[in-house]
């Protein structure tokens, strides 16, 4: 008996419908989720995994990679400090590499960009002003202008120019996209990611009425509590330079540790059958329990997504960075003052800073011993440390939790690499070692930071502005600095000390001795 024609025609539009769906199904993967992995010489290098690696933010953060290429063409002259695009907000960039250092390329769907942690933490110098710059992986880089990138991409949203037929012919200069291609940026990828850029601007407008970052600075405590928590607003300012984050294993102090990786998530220290006190605390105010929960709340901030590959991507990182070495002095050392200054190290500042000893590094020295500007350890709280361990664990990843130290302070920092690490203190507000050994009044009140040319004097980077290189110290000081150049007009951004955040006081350890001892233990610092 036939079947009903109704029946028959349903059968026929079930058939339709699927041989239709699979293709459409296997095409929308195909341009929006297929993940395709990064090249050989990325992938197969950890300082350029490090450099150019996902760390698997792509497919939540990532933004088409065309718009990316061109929006500095497009936005440049008006939102950008000068020539050279990205790297004009002082973003180390080698040579015959399509983007600087922190960008990560891959394929998810389309080619997206996004951010890793050499945005932060790769670092640059240069011998002279004639040298090209050398560029080091985990240092804290003391040029990128994190603020000013998040300015340029939604001062570039707001544009009316960013809008698919001016973004479209600009691409068009430099590649032929194909018809799907175009219709995909046009009615989606431009759209969305104006939209993204848009909403990031406001995200981050709480900025706008504290002090600038600045080069080399973010405000890590707040954007976790703005931003990743949500958190209502408060008057705090915590800019803090960014830490150098190589050779890990060296930081461990005997009789110290960090937990190992299988440990409950909790709070509380005393539910996680840990000696607090024995424990080597991160994060330069001490809020962070382990290197690996640093590791992973940086990553969650650049919007990483749980997937069995961020957890073997950060299992690598950190493992590398835990026998990555420091950069050797790149410079001539001599040798018999460095021996000399090694005595006045032991005298004034191996009880906080020699590695592999039962000493204070790694610990938190009160703001009453220290001295130190207070703003960055009183922006962090135990509710925003709760905060963050909770949500965290709503992401079911598994990290030590965040605390909030009973006594506000910075903690002692190992002083390996110390000449690649300028400016110093954990708010950037001294440009040398050799200003570090002055009191308090004797040092800058105003530097410009952001340069990457050595001060092989000193030790830092040249940090002088050259319309006040001659200025005179202040009354009762003496200051003899071996310093001989200037920064350059237009290079450079002025660091204020008078700025909430940015005080310059404290720390002032070694400063009684002579100049001659003191020029003897910059030389030795130059060794670590």
């Amino acid at each position: 008996m036939a079947k009903p024609d109704w029946k028959r025609r349903l059968l026929v539009l079930a058939v339709v419908l699927v041989v239709l769906a699979v293709p459409l199904a296997w095409f929308g993967w195909y341009k929006f989720f297929r993940e395709v992995d990064q090249p050989q010489w990325i992938t197969g290098d950890p300082t350029m995994n490090f450099l150019y690696g996902s760390i698997g933010s792509e497919s939540e953060a990532g933004m088409p990679y065309w718009i990316v290429v061109v929006l500095p063409r497009i936005f440049g002259d008006q939102y950008l400090p000068g020539p050279g695009g990205y790297a004009s907000l002082g973003l180390p960039w080698e040579q015959g590499r399509e983007f600087p250092a922190g960008f990560s390329k891959k394929t998810v769907g389309f080619e997206r960009v996004a951010f890793n942690c050499a945005l932060c933490h790769a670092t640059t110098y240069r011998i002279d002003e004639t040298t090209q710059p050398v560029i080091v992986a985990a240092g804290g880089s003391h040029t990128a202008d994190i603020q000013g990138l998040l300015e340029f991409f939604s001062k570039s949203a707001a544009d009316p120019r960013f809008n698919a037929d001016t973004i479209l012919t600009e691409i068009d200069l430099a590649y032929r996209l194909s018809w799907i291609d175009r219709m995909i940026y046009k009615f989606l990828a431009i759209p969305l990611t104006r939209k993204q850029l848009v909403s990031q601007g406001e995200d981050f407008a709480w900025a706008d009425s504290r002090p600038r970052w600045g080069p080399g600075r973010d405000a890590p405590m707040n954007l976790t509590k703005f931003n990743f928590l949500g958190l209502p607003q408060d008057d705090s300012v915590d800019n803090t330079d960014f830490p150098s984050i190589w050779h890990l294993n060296a930081r461990v102090q005997e009789g110290r540790t960090w937990p190992e990786e299988d440990y409950a998530l909790e709070a509380d220290f005393a539910k996680l059958d840990i000696d607090p006190s024995r424990l080597m605390l991160m994060n330069l105010a001490g809020d962070t329990t382990s290197f690996r929960s640093v590791v992973i709340d940086s990553a969650l901030g650049l919007r990483a997504q749980n997937t069995p590959f961020f957890h073997q991507r950060m299992r690598d990182l950190e493992e590398w960075l835990r026998e990555l070495p420091p950069p050797d002095y790149p410079l001539e050392i001599d040798t018999e003052l460095a021996a000399s200054g090694a005595q006045h190290f032991e005298s004034h500042c191996a009880g906080c800073h020699a590695t592999g000893r039962d000493n204070r590094m790694g610990t938190v020295i009160a703001l009453e011993d220290i001295g130190t500007d207070p703003e960055r350890t009183n922006a962090w709280t135990r509710e925003a440390a709760d905060g963050a361990n909770a949500k965290v664990a709503e992401f079911d990843i598994q990290r030590t939790p965040m605390s909030k130290p009973e006594r506000p302070g910075y903690i002692a920092m190992q002083l390996d690499g110390i000449w690649l690490r300028a400016p110093y203190l954990h708010n950037g507000s001294v440009p040398t070692v050799r200003a570090l050994l002055e009191p308090a009044r004797c040092r800058p009140d105003t530097f410009h930071r952001g340069y990457d040319v050595l001060d092989a004097g000193d030790v830092g980077f040249v940090s002088r502005s050259c319309a006040i290189a001659s200025r005179p110290p202040p009354d009762g000081c003496e200051l003899e600095t071996v310093q001989p150049k200037c920064v350059p007009a237009g290079k450079g951004w002025k660091y204020d000390t008078r700025e909430k955040g940015n005080g310059n006081r404290g720390h002032e350890f070694g400063t009684a001795l002579d100049p001659d001892e003191k020029n003897s233990l910059v030389e030795y610092l130059k060794t670590l």
